[in-house]
C-alpha cells in the first residue's frame, strides 16, 4: 500500500515550483507539482492501492496539549489556498482514496494506516518529504521522497540520522523542531542529541543514567545533567508532541482501501479549467511532462510534450525575461548545491560559443536560460553579456557548490568569456569513474540509463546527423529548452544516485575529493595554456615520411613479386599466406588468417615483407596522426590545445585527445623529431620533469621486499642490482647485456609477464627465461609474496586497490575462459602500481597548480605525459623554478623509498626529455 503525505508535498511543490497560473490568473504551481508526483507514483507502483492523506482544517489534539504548537508558522500563502480544492477533486477523479480526519494531522492518519497494514505482513510505502516520518520506518514500512528520488528503510534512517527509527522521537524531543515549534531541551542541538542517544539510549534511559552524561565527553557534557533535570517536563512534552499517533479511530477499514476506476470526464474538466494542455492532449497515458517558459506575469508559454525521467514528472522552465531570471538567480544563490550546464556551438572548447546555460536545484525542476538561438523566427532572448555579467559572481564564488557532468569542459568554455568557474564540488562523470572505473562508460546518457533507468533526449534527435547536423544555436527553442534543462536535472539526480554509493567507502571519497575533483581546474588551466609547435618542422617531416613511404611500398611490391594495396587486409592475406605461404599464427573469428599488428610483429622477426609492412604502418600512422595533423590543430592562440581525460583508463592514468600526447613514440627517430616540433617561445626554456622508475619504487613499497627497499634506499642502479642478483655477480661486473636483461625482468614481472613472454622479448629459450624468473624470486621473495597475495585478495574481493584506495574491479578474475582469467590476474598485479603512479603524479599536479597560482616566477605547466610533467619557464627563472618543481614532485606523496625526479632542459621537448 502506498500512503501519500499530501500536505507535505503541497507545501514543497508550492515553494519548489516557480509561480504558474492560468490565463485568468488562477495559481497552479502546487497543483501541477502534487498531481505530477501522484501520477509518477502510479507509474512506479501500478498495482498497489494508493491513499492520499491531507491535514484537516482547524486545531488538533496537540494544540490542546501545547498552545504554542506550530504557533509561529505563517498563514497559508494566498496563492496556495485556492489550489487545495482542485487537488482534492482531481485526486478523487483519479480513483484514489482521499483521507482527511478532523482533530489529528495527516502524519497521525498515515502512522495509523501504516501500522495496521504493516502488522498484517504487507509492505507499506510512505511517500513524504517530512523527516519526522522516519519514526514510522519498520521492516515493512519504507519512506520514499519522490521530490529527491530517495528511499529510506531502517538502514537508510541509521545512515541519515545516525540512530535507528525507534529513537527518532527521542531525537526530535531532545533538540526540538523550529518548524513545528516543539520546544525540546534548551541547549541541546543535533550533535548533542546524537551524542546522548548513541551513548545512553532513549530519553527514558537518559533520565535513568543522568550521572553517566559527563563521561560521554561531548562539548557541554559536564553541565548537561543539570539542563536535563531542569527541563524534564519540557522533554516529556516535546516527546508527546513529536510522537506520531498510531491509534487514530478511522471511519474505514485500512486493509480494504482500494483504488477505483478514474473518472476521465471530471479529470478532463479540471485539466481544461487549469490549462494543463499536455495532460489534456494525452489524458489516457500514464505520465507526461512539460517544458514551461516563464514570463514576468507568470503565464505559461511554449508547452510541448516531454518525456518523463526516472519516474519524476518534470517541470522545466525557459527563462526569457529578467524577472524570471532574477527568481532563478535567487534560487541558485540560496541552494546548497546547484547542477549547472552550458550549451554551446562546438565540442572544441577553444572554439565553442555559449548558446545558453541551465540549472537545477531540485530533482525534476530545472531552468534553461537561452541567449544565442539565432534561427529564423527565434523568440527574443536575454542578452548573453547581461546574463553572464549577472552570473559571474555566482560562477566565480567558491562557496556556491556546483555539480556538473564533465565540468572541465564548461570551465574551459566560460574561460573564453573571462569567467573562472569555482565551487566545483561534484562531477557526476568522475563520481561514476571513482565508484567503478570499468563497469560502464561515464557519459551522461549511459549513466542516466544505468542509475536512473532513464533515456535522455539525444543531441542527434534534435540536431540530426552528419554534414547537415545543426549546431545548438540553430535548434528551435522549445526542443532545445527541454534538452538543456534535462541535462541539468539529470545531472543533479545522477549525483543523488551515485554519490551515496561512493560515500560508503571513505577511501573512494578521498580519491574523489582529494585527487579527481581538485584536478579539474588544474587540467583546465593546462588545456587553456596549450603548447607551442613549429609547423614548418612538421611540414618538412611530412614530406620526408611521404618519400620514405613510397620507397617502402616499392620494396614491399618487389618482395611480394607484385603490386598490392598495403592497407588492404584482404590483399595482404593473399600475399602473405597464399602466395608466400608464411605460417598462419592466428585466425580471425571468420576463419581467415589474421594480419593484426601483433601477428605481423611476430612474423617480422623472421620474414622481410611483414617487417616492411610494419614499418610502413608505423610511419603512415605518424604522418596522418601527427606530422600532417598537428599544424592543422593550431588554434587562434597560435598553440595546440589537447583535451585531458580523467575517466577513460581503468587504472586512473590520464589520457589525451586532439592531439593524443601520450602516444608520440619516444624510441624512434621519427617520434623524437615530432617532439622537437614542440618548442619553447623566445626567452623561455622547456623543462621536462620525469619520475624515475616510479612503478618499481611502488613495487618496493607495496611488496616490502628487503632487497628492493635496500637498492632504492642506497640510490643504487636497480637494474644493475637485479642483474647482480640474477646473474650471481657483483654490480661492478654486470655487463650491458646483463643489465638490459635485468631491466626486462624488472619491468616484465611488474606487468605480469610469464617466462614465455620474457623468452620472446629477450630472444632466449624458455627454460633459460624460467631460470631467470626463478632466480629473481629467490633473491626478491617479497615480490613473489606480494604477487601471490594480490592474486588471492583480488579473487576474494573482485578488485585491487592503489596505495591511496582507488579501486579497479576485475570481473574477469572469475571468467571461465583461461586466457581472460590470466589476463585479469596480470592486471591485478600491475594495476595497483600503475594506479598508484597515476595518483602520485595527479597529487603532484594539484600541488604544482597551487604553487604556480601564488609564485612570481614566470612558469607554465603545459603538458602531462605518463610520469612526466612539461613546463615553459622564463630563462631568468629557470634555476629556481626547476628546483621547486623537483621538490614538489618528490614530496607530494610519501612512500617507503625515495621518489626520484629527473628534470631536463631544452629549447624543445625532445631536448628537455
Amino acid at each position: 500500500m502506498i500512503l501519500v503525505d499530501g500536505s507535505s508535498y503541497l507545501y514543497r511543490a508550492f515553494h519548489a515550483i516557480p509561480p504558474m497560473s492560468t490565463s485568468d490568473g488562477h495559481p497552479t504551481n502546487a497543483t501541477r507539482g502534487v498531481i505530477s508526483m501522484i501520477r509518477s507514483l502510479i507509474k512506479t507502483y501500478p498495482d498497489s492501492p494508493m491513499v492520499i492523506i491531507f491535514d484537516a482544517k482547524g486545531k488538533t489534539f496537540r494544540d490542546e496539549i501545547y498552545s504554542e504548537y506550530k504557533a509561529q508558522r505563517p498563514p497559508m500563502p494566498d496563492d496556495l489556498r485556492p489550489q487545495i480544492e482542485p487537488i482534492h477533486r482531481m485526486v478523487e477523479a483519479m480513483g484514489l482514496p482521499l483521507v482527511i480526519i478532523d482533530g489529528v494531522e495527516a502524519d497521525d492518519v498515515i502512522g495509523t494506516i501504516a501500522k495496521q497494514v504493516g502488522e498484517t505482513g504487507r509492505e507499506v510505502i510512505v511517500s513524504t518529504g517530512d523527516k519526522d516520518m522516519a519514526q514510522l520506518v519498520t521492516e515493512k514500512v519504507t519512506l520514499v521522497n519522490t521530490m529527491t528520488n530517495t528511499v529510506m528503510d531502517i538502514q537508510g534512517v541509521k545512515d541519515k540520522f545516525g540512530i535507528p527509527p525507534e529513537l527518532i522521537i527521542d531525537y526530535l524531543a531532545l533538540m526540538g523542531d523550529k518548524v513545528d515549534n516543539i520546544p525540546g531541551v534548551p541547549g541541546v542541538g543535533e550533535k548533542t542529541a546524537l551524542a546522548l542517544l548513541q551513548g545512553l539510549g532513549s530519553i527514558k534511559d537518559i533520565y535513568n543514567r543522568l550521572d553517566d552524561i559527563a563521561a560521554l565527553g561531548f562539548r557541554g557534557s559536564k553541565t548537561m545533567k543539570q539542563k536535563m533535570e531542569d527541563n524534564k517536563e519540557m522533554a516529556e512534552l516535546s516527546y508527546t508532541l513529536a510522537t506520531i499517533k498510531c491509534d487514530v479511530e478511522l471511519p474505514f477499514n485500512s486493509l480494504e482501501l482500494q483504488n477505483t476506476e478514474a473518472n476521465k470526464e471530471v479529470l478532463r474538466e479540471w485539466f481544461e479549467k487549469l490549462e494543463f494542455k499536455t495532460w489534456l492532449r494525452d489524458l489516457d497515458k500514464a505520465l507526461s511532462g512539460s517544458v514551461v517558459s516563464n514570463s514576468a506575469d507568470g503565464t505559461q508559454e511554449g508547452q510541448v510534450d516531454a518525456p518523463v525521467a526516472a519516474n519524476i514528472e518534470v517541470q522545466y522552465e525557459t527563462i526569457l525575461d529578467k524577472a524570471a531570471f532574477a527568481t532563478w538567480l535567487e534560487k541558485i544563490q540560496a541552494a546548497e548545491l546547484t547542477a549547472f550546464d552550458t550549451e554551446t556551438t562546438s565540442l572544441n572548447y577553444m572554439a565553442a560559443e555559449l548558446v545558453g546555460v541551465s540549472f537545477s536545484v531540485e530533482a525534476g525542476v530545472a531552468a534553461y536560460v537561452p541567449f544565442a538561438h539565432d534561427y529564423e523566427g527565434a523568440p527574443e532572448q536575454l542578452e548573453r553579456d547581461w546574463v553572464l555579467e549577472q552570473l559571474k559572481p555566482w560562477l566565480e564564488d567558491s562557496s556556491k557548490a556546483k555539480v556538473g557532468q564533465h565540468l572541465k569542459y564548461d570551465a574551459n568554455v566560460l574561460n573564453n568569456y573571462d569567467i573562472t568557474l569555482a565551487g566545483i564540488v561534484y562531477d557526476t562523470m568522475l563520481e561514476s569513474y571513482v565508484y567503478n572505473s570499468v563497469s560502464s562508460r561515464h557519459d551522461m546518457d549511459t549513466l542516466a540509463k544505468k542509475f536512473l533507468d532513464h533515456t535522455c533526449v539525444s543531441f542527434e534527435e534534435l540536431a540530426g546527423k552528419g554534414k547537415k547536423q545543426k549546431t545548438f544555436n540553430q535548434i528551435e527553442l522549445e526542443q532545445a529548452a527541454f534538452y538543456a534543462a534535462e541535462d541539468a536535472d539529470i545531472t543533479l539526480r545522477l549525483h543523488q544516485a551515485i554519490w551515496p554509493n561512493v560515500e560508503k567507502t571513505p577511501e573512494l571519497v578521498s580519491i574523489f575529493k582529494d585527487i579527481e575533483c581538485p584536478l579539474i581546474p588544474v587540467l583546465a588551466k593546462m588545456e587553456q595554456t596549450g603548447a607551442l609547435i613549429d609547423p614548418e618542422l612538421l611540414h618538412a617531416q611530412s614530406s620526408e615520411i611521404a618519400a620514405k613511404l613510397q620507397e617502402l611500398e616499392i620494396k614491399a611490391h618487389e618482395e611480394a613479386g607484385e603490386s598490392f594495396n598495403l592497407s588492404s587486409p584482404k590483399q595482404l592475406q593473399v600475399i602473405l599466406f597464399e602466395k608466400l605461404e608464411l605460417p598462419i599464427i592466428k585466425k580471425t573469428p571468420k576463419g581467415q588468417p589474421s594480419t593484426a599488428e601483433p601477428i605481423l610483429q611476430e612474423l617480422a622477426q623472421d620474414y622481410e615483407l611483414p617487417r616492411i609492412i610494419m614499418e610502413h604502418r608505423s610511419l603512415s600512422k605518424l604522418k596522418s596522426t601527427y606530422t600532417d595533423k598537428l599544424p592543422e590543430m593550431i588554434q587562434k592562440t597560435g598553440r595546440i590545445h589537447t583535451s585531458y581525460h580523467q575517466a577513460i583508463t581503468a587504472t586512473g592514468r590520464l589520457s589525451s585527445t586532439d592531439p593524443n600526447l601520450q602516444n608520440i613514440p619516444i624510441r624512434t627517430a621519427e617520434g623524437r623529431r615530432i617532439r622537437q616540433a614542440f618548442i619553447a617561445p623566445e626567452g623561455y626554456k622547456m623543462v621536462a620533469a620525469d619520475y624515475s622508475q616510479i612503478e618499481l619504487r611502488i613495487m618496493a613499497h607495496l611488496s616490502q621486499d628487503k632487497g628492493l627497499l635496500d637498492a632504492f634506499a642506497k640510490d643504487a642502479d636497480v637494474h644493475k642490482a637485479t642483474a647482480a642478483e640474477v646473474f650471481d655477480t657483483t654490480p661492478e661486473e654486470v655487463t650491458t647485456e646483463q643489465r638490459r636483461r635485468a631491466k626486462a625482468i624488472n619491468f616484465g614481472l611488474i606487468y605480469g609477464m610469464s617466462a614465455f613472454g620474457l623468452a620472446k622479448q629477450l630472444g632466449i629459450s624458455r627454460p633459460e627465461a624460467q631460470k631467470y624468473v626463478q632466480r629473481y624470486f629467490e633473491r626478491y621473495p617479497g615480490v613473489r609474496s606480494y604477487m601471490d597475495n594480490t592474486r588471492e585478495n583480488a579473487k576474494e574481493k573482485g578488485y585491487v586497490e592503489t596505495l591511496f584506495g582507488r579501486r579497479l574491479y576485475l570481473p574477469d578474475l572469475k571468467a571461465k575462459n583461461a586466457m581472460m582469467r590470466q589476463a585479469a590476474e596480470r592486471t591485478a598485479i600491475n594495476a595497483p602500481m600503475q594506479g598508484t603512479a597515476a595518483d602520485i603524479i595527479k597529487r603532484a599536479m594539484i600541488k604544482m597548480h597551487d604553487w604556480l597560482a601564488g609564485t612570481n616566477l614566470d612558469v607554465k605547466m603545459i603538458m602531462q605525459v605518463h610520469d612526466e610533467l612539461i613546463f615553459e619557464i622564463a630563462e631568468n627563472d629557470l634555476e629556481e623554478a626547476q628546483a621547486k618543481i623537483i621538490d614538489i614532485m618528490q614530496n607530494s606523496s610519501q612512500i617507503d623509498v625515495p621518489l626520484l625526479v629527473e628534470a631536463g632542459v631544452g629549447n624543445n621537448w625532445d631536448e628537455a626529455h
